[in-house]
């Protein structure tokens, strides 16, 4: 069977359906599971909202029933409800059907084993990629079966545990799902909660054609109108998740976008005030703030190179309370090492509540105290090589090849990594003043063009 190897990622699965990604290949990766993970029990099957992820879950199953194995699916859903159907059941792993906020002619799965362990790259991705383009087949003699489970209800409950909803005071919020499935699930928390919110609703029909462009908070371009209409209704709050909701990212009053950088510093406070003198891990891209916000809550910060199966892992090693990386992705220890876009919403409906405090507010001291660049990506041809060029310019400086290059001096730091799908090098720059950041940032991106 004719398999192209570049839609097997180093976190999961990803290409363009019908070329690249089909029914036929999702049956193979089903299969290609069953070989790999020899699950021993029931498997969570779900999809996302994109044109064809049905489809491909439908194949995906009968792959894993013609092996024998048992499925339970849960339909059209998130990915952290995904994460939760698998540790909350005790079921022996699963698979979202999902291409996460790429554009809608790209389809994907991601996949973990019991526990809600993710498959990397080394451990699983290869092997399925391998077992899918060998022509194997696995008939079991008899088949598994499939039963469809709707965990919304259950879902809903366990978001709420991490609030008190009787603290939560009335306020405005604008809700931006990106035509994905987390305005939904949101709209059933609040009901069920009584949380006393009114709702201002944005892209928040479920519609897998994303009609106003790439699903992606993250992305400076798509956030105009969010941040528009939190300004415009005077809203005290805006929250926007990605397409398949795992990540999630906040407006303050008056349409401040609040890099999760900054917003993660609220987290970590929230966090270690309830366990105090746990592990915090965080990513490289930009450190100074959360260091001084675990150590000043008690906190041990452990860093941790950018990516979901290396911080999973890491927080399993560490035993780590709480993770956080500057891309909206936050990891909790009591959601099975997972990362969740709707349980940090609920902290800060909390946070704002119990400390009677603007958003806006909460962060400025740390917004005036670093100043970041965003992430720029640039086309570099041998990444190795420009790396290594980066490392002896700035040799004066304190080193770290944990992920890409870290160089830091007193009054600047910056990341040099490189993409893992992509002849891409990623520039992050974070300065005392904001001078000094983009002045710094101006001189390495001409350095890696150069």
């Amino acid at each position: 069977m004719n398999i192209d190897a570049s839609v097997f990622k180093a976190y999961d699965i990803r290409g363009i359906y019908p070329t690249t990604l089909n029914e036929e290949i999702a049956y193979k990766i089903g299969q290609g599971y069953v070989d790999f993970v020899r699950p021993d029990g029931e498997i969570v099957i779900g999809n996302d909202v994109r044109i064809h992820s049905e489809k491909l879950k439908n194949e995906l199953m009968r792959g894993l029933t013609d092996a024998g194995v048992n499925v339970v699916d849960v339909g059209l859903i998130s990915t952290d409800m995904y994460y939760f159907a698998v540790g909350h059941y005790g079921l022996a792993g699963g698979i979202q059907s999902t291409a996460s906020h790429n554009p809608p002619e790209w389809h994907g799965f991601k996949m973990v084993r019991v526990a809600v362990k993710p498959l990397t790259f080394e451990q699983g991705i290869t092997q399925i990629r391998d077992f899918a383009a060998s022509g194997k087949s696995i008939q079991a003699p008899t088949k598994g079966n499939v039963r469809k489970m709707d965990i919304e209800e259950d879902y809903a409950n366990f978001v709420l545990s991490w609030l008190t909803p009787d603290k939560i005071k009335p306020m405005k919020v604008v809700i931006n799902a990106n035509f994905g499935y987390a305005g939904v699930i949101f709209k059933k928390i609040v009901q069920k909660g009584n949380l006393p919110l009114e709702i201002v609703e944005l892209n928040t029909n479920p519609d897998g054609t994303f009609p106003k462009g790439r699903p992606d908070p993250f992305l400076p371009e798509t956030r105009t109108e969010f941040i528009e209409l939190v300004g415009s209704t005077e809203s005290d709050l805006g929250i926007a998740w990605d397409a398949d909701a795992d990540r999630v990212f906040f407006a303050a009053d008056g349409g401040l976008f609040v890099e999760p950088y900054y917003l993660n510093t609220i987290l970590i406070k929230k966090m270690l005030s309830k366990y105090p003198g746990e592990k915090v891990i965080y990513d490289p891209r930009y450190t100074w703030a959360l260091i001084d916000e675990i150590e000043k809550n008690g906190g041990q910060p452990v860093v941790c190179r950018v990516g979901h199966s290396f911080i999973k892992e890491a927080m399993r090693g560490e035993n780590a309370l709480f993770a956080t990386e500057s891309s909206g992705h936050t990891y909790y220890r009591d959601f099975w090492y997972a990362d969740s876009g709707m349980i940090p919403v609920m902290q800060i409906l909390e946070f704002l509540s119990e400390s009677n405090i603007k958003l806006s507010e909460a962060v400025r001291d740390v917004m005036q105290k670093y100043f970041i660049s965003g992430e720029i990506n640039s086309e570099v041809a041998d990444k190795e090589a420009k790396m290594e060029e980066i490392g002896q310019k700035y040799k004066d400086g304190k080193q770290s090849k944990l992920d890409g290059i870290a160089v830091e001096y007193d009054d600047y730091r910056f990341v040099v990594r490189p993409s893992n799908t992509e002849p891409l090098l990623r520039l992050t720059v974070e300065g005392k003043t904001k001078e000094i950041m983009e002045e710094k940032k101006e001189e390495i991106i001409k350095l890696i063009k150069s």
